[in-house]
């Protein structure tokens, strides 16, 4: 496992992180599962991040909680900036203006 620039473990090299490994295994999945949903991780990497995550449980469970909480603050900084009243009304729109700017026609 590694750690990438934004603090998040990797498992294996790849762009998976422990985060999804260790979601899957708690939702009942085995190593040869969760391989089967991310193709990009070995099976060796897979046991050897459930064996990780099963001896050192109080840690994992507090970076995941601390990735939770950082996940949930950008969130409401995007819901902030973006408020998610009316989306989908303002998206229908753009594409509305769009859609009437690609007939190459003015006004």
């Amino acid at each position: 496992m590694i750690v990438d620039s934004g603090g998040t473990i990797r498992v294996g090299g790849t762009r998976v992180s422990l985060d999804t490994v260790v979601a899957a295994f708690l939702e009942g999945a085995d190593a040869e599962e969760i391989v089967a949903q991310y193709p990009s991780l070995d099976l060796a990497d897979t046991y050897a991040a459930i064996s990780y995550y099963l001896r050192h449980r109080s840690e994992v469970d507090s970076y995941l909680r601390e990735r939770a909480e950082q996940a949930q603050a950008v969130r409401a900084e995007v819901e902030r900036r973006l408020p998610p009243d009316g989306i989908r009304a303002r998206l229908l729109a753009r594409r509305r203006c769009r859609d009437w700017e690609g007939r190459g026609t003015t006004l």
